[in-house]
């Protein structure tokens, strides 16, 4: 029997892990979130299209007939790795921008967050969202939708930290929030981008220094 699995954020936790029944035999457990930033790591470096079932298998370290059971297909897949690379990249984030400081500070953060992401090795293997967007959002409505709450929240992030920096001081009132926003939403997806070229970290904490201009 073929199982689907919708995810959202909570079914994708970080504990989480499945037990797939084999044919003989007692079933397999796997942790489901490894075996997806697994996957996450192969779409990002070789794009949906570009991706078999087989490259899949191998680097998740499943047998085909595991990844069929826990999901209906390479599509079902994807959307699965893609929710949980977002819920992954969202904590992470969090965690760098922190508490404290003023809107100012956090937004540095932001910036020096993709910025360190968009270097060396991690910076080849590329962005899920970007990938997606250029990609499948054109002709997959549920991946557009994906793309675009990612975004979204995005946006809305750094709408909020300009905000909150013009009511501590640390931002000027008279700088437009969401344009700014939307500005800097361009520049951090468009720095993944090109840190899939090979750039280097002093390079990418450039532009961070000339983004925070925008700020003053």
């Amino acid at each position: 029997m073929i199982v689907s699995y919708k995810w959202d954020m909570a079914d994708i936790a970080p504990s989480a892990s499945i037990s797939v029944s084999r044919s003989r035999g007692r079933p397999r457990e796997f942790d489901m979130n490894d075996a997806l930033d697994k996957a996450v790591r192969v779409f990002c470096k070789r794009g949906y299209h570009a991706t078999s079932i087989g490259d899949l298998t191998e680097a998740m370290q499943l047998a085909q007939g595991s990844v069929y059971k826990a999901f209906k297909d390479k599509r079902a897949v994807f959307l699965a790795a893609f929710d949980r690379n977002k819920a992954v990249r969202a904590e992470k984030l969090q965690a760098a921008i922190g508490a404290g400081g003023t809107g100012l500070e956090r937004m540095r953060k932001v910036l020096a967050f993709y910025a360190e992401a968009s270097h060396g090795a991690e910076g080849r293997q590329g962005c899920l969202i970007v990938g997606s967007a250029a990609e499948l959002a054109i002709f997959d409505d549920e991946v557009a939708l994906r793309v675009a709450a990612s975004l979204d929240r995005n946006e809305v992030l750094l709408t909020d930290l300009i905000r909150q920096g013009q009511a501590d001081g640390s931002i000027p009132a008279h700088i437009d929030s969401a344009a700014t926003a939307r500005l800097l939403l361009c520049l951090l997806q468009g720095m993944r981008v090109v840190g899939k070229t090979g750039r280097s970290r002093d390079e990418m904490a450039a532009v961070v220094e000339v983004a925070m201009k925008a700020l003053a």
